[in-house]
């Protein structure tokens, strides 16, 4: 169970739209796609906290908004198949703005990073959900 006085119990509970399991599907996602996809370019970022700023002067690998929405386009087909709109639904989430809002929310409070030119926006309307989760699936019978 979550610790209450955890961050994202916090964040939970003062921003209900996403369920738990929307945030750990993003931080999955980012992962797939640095490491599987090879998403992203190293990046300075701004640091999460004054400790971080003078412990680390090496850039961030950074994946930007459209990349971010694909690599999950493609990790929730991976992981769920023709269920994938249906599972991201039941999280809260409707289109790929959502992303950006779970991201945002992460950045706000501390576990997740951002550059100066990263915006809510870069996410916005990047795919339709019934294009990309729908329409590439057909049920074949056997002859």
């Amino acid at each position: 169970m979550l610790d209450p006085s955890h961050s994202i119990a916090e964040l939970l509970s003062q921003d209900k739209r996403y369920k738990f399991d929307a945030y750990v599907f993003v931080f999955e996602a980012l992962s797939f796609a640095q490491s599987v996809l090879e998403m992203g370019r190293e990046s300075p970022s701004e640091p999460i906290s004054q400790e971080e700023d003078e412990e680390s002067d090496q850039p961030q690998r950074h994946v930007t908004g459209q990349e971010l929405c694909e690599a999950i386009r493609r990790y929730a087909l991976e992981q769920y198949g023709y269920m994938a709109k249906t599972v991201l639904n039941s999280w809260g989430i409707q289109r790929t703005g959502d992303f950006g809002e779970i991201v945002f929310n992460l950045i706000r409070i501390g576990h997740m990073r951002k550059t100066p030119s990263d915006r809510r926006e870069d996410f916005e309307e990047v795919y339709s959900f019934d294009a990309a989760f729908q329409q590439d699936f057909q049920i074949r019978l056997a002859d």
